[in-house]
């Protein structure tokens, strides 16, 4: 049996709570940022949970995290 691989860019970009809840960055702070409110620029510094059904393929992607 092969060993299961983790991908490197998957692994940097998610992590996972003690809960099990799979985080994520906010998409949209790349670039442009002076036409966008503060409010708004600091809700995307948060992190959020990724979606049930995304986080069943980021978990086969990462699987011993």
């Amino acid at each position: 049996m092969p060993k299961m691989r983790t991908r490197k860019s998957a692994a940097k970009r998610f992590k996972v709570t003690t809960t099990g809840k799979i985080m994520r960055q906010n998409t949209g702070k790349g670039h442009l940022m002076m036409k966008k409110s503060s409010s708004r620029r600091r809700r995307l510094t948060l992190e959020s949970v990724v979606f049930r059904g995304e986080a069943q393929k980021v978990r086969r992607m990462v699987p011993n995290a």
